[in-house]
């Protein structure tokens, strides 16, 4: 088993490469601010997908929001049909049947379509504002096989809105807005490409200030949109970034912190952290940096190199969340620290990897450990433009919420 799983994993893992992209570095950075913006887009393209999980994720927002000691009601959402009260949330009775019921979302704006989000977005550039923006995405996404890197949202009416288009639009906002999302949509990791002028990475790096977290790479489907009634089961990125983010998981149960820099906050790259370990599901949860960094991969030689390094030697030079993924992970397959990703993989009992979920969690490992790698690398070279591109996304990922 193991020895058949060694090559789909190099596999999965060289499908989030690319060729390298340079850019010129602009200037400004994403400091963490007292003041934060928020909006937020949900549901399916129609009733038949629009399931109850991702209205209850519209309220577990709300709720993580309060925690933290907002008001929800200052956050603008846009949910499926809007304010019609039609009957379009999709889910199961007590006795397995499917129903539909009108959705229960306060202070929805309107419905998730792409002319709202067009005016919203359009107003929020005329004002001008530097307030950060925080953007979540909770619905469905449409998978481009002819060009991964432009694949789409699919909102209102099942309208589709592709990762070049939507960056467009946040062209438009000021360049000193910083702008940050969270979307956890199937082939989310494709709209870690707005980062680039136009969303396109043969651009080069917008001007404003922009970095995300998602649910999965650009080439994988997503978890977590269910009918099902019961949050309790729940097993989604949403679910566990928000916790890690907040300290309390969606049905109101205290977590362990994911401050793992000791810092007395959680960044956003520590809750980002914190999903990578937490609920065993297929996805590969990856942010805007991570992208980027394994685009630096230039071929398969070099990941192979990486992966045959000890692990206990990324580990050393690696940022607090990392070494918590990095540790919590070598644990869970009871790899030797003093040997590499391939040594342990090779040695691997074959019980250790016996479902789907298993072999995610192990190309998770080889991702956070890739990461790593390549940050010291970039940070180490003589590459001023990618030294400040990656330095400028770290620190965008480094933000929070904050107090307001």
């Amino acid at each position: 088993m193991i020895q058949r799983f060694i090559p789909a994993l190099f596999a999965s893992v060289t499908l989030m490469t690319g060729s390298q992209a340079t850019s010129q570095t602009p200037t400004g950075t994403c400091q963490r601010s007292i003041a934060q913006n928020f909006l937020v887009f949900g549901g399916g393209g129609g009733p038949s997908y629009n399931e109850i999980a991702l209205e209850k994720n519209m309220l577990y927002f709300q709720r993580s929001l309060t925690e933290l000691g907002y008001n929800p009601s200052l956050a603008p959402i846009y949910f499926a049909n809007g304010n019609t009260s039609e009957k379009t949330v999709r889910y199961l009775d007590e006795r397995g049947r499917e129903q539909y019921k009108a959705h229960n979302v306060p202070n929805v704006k309107g419905a998730s379509s792409i002319a709202n989000l067009r005016t919203w977005l359009a107003d929020a550039a005329k004002e001008k504002s530097s307030t950060p923006l925080f953007f979540y995405f909770s619905g469905h996404g449409g998978h481009n096989r002819i060009n991964e890197d432009n694949s789409t949202l699919l909102m209102w009416r099942d309208r589709e809105l592709n990762v070049q288009n939507f960056t467009q639009m946040l062209d438009r906002l000021p360049q000193n807005q910083p702008f940050v999302t969270m979307m956890s949509q199937c082939y989310s990791g494709s709209f870690a490409n707005l980062i680039y002028r136009g969303g396109d990475p043969n651009k080069g790096i917008a001007l404003q200030t922009r970095c995300g977290f998602f649910a999965t790479i650009k080439s994988r489907p997503s978890v977590g949109c269910t009918p099902e009634v019961n949050e309790a089961d729940y097993r989604d990125y949403s679910s566990s970034f928000f916790a890690g983010l907040t300290g309390r998981d969606r049905i109101g149960r205290k977590v362990a912190s994911a401050d793992y820099n000791k810092d007395r906050r959680v960044s956003y790259s520590e809750a980002h952290a914190y999903a990578k370990v937490d609920k065993f599901t297929t996805d590969l949860p990856i942010s805007t940096s991570e992208a980027w960094l394994q685009r630096q991969v230039s071929n398969p030689t070099m990941q192979e190199q990486i992966l045959g390094q000890p692990i206990a030697s990324l580990v050393k030079i690696s940022r607090p969340e990392q070494r918590f993924v990095i540790e919590t992970l070598s644990k869970q397959f009871k790899f030797d620290p003093a040997r590499s990703f391939r040594g342990n993989l090779q040695a691997m009992k074959p019980d250790l990897v016996e479902t789907a979920e298993d072999e995610a969690y192990l190309v998770r490992l080889s991702m956070e450990l890739t990461n790593v790698a390549m940050e010291r690398r970039v940070k180490t070279s003589k590459d001023a433009k990618a030294i400040g591109t990656l330095n400028r996304l770290l620190r965008c990922e480094s933000g929070s919420w904050g107090k307001p």
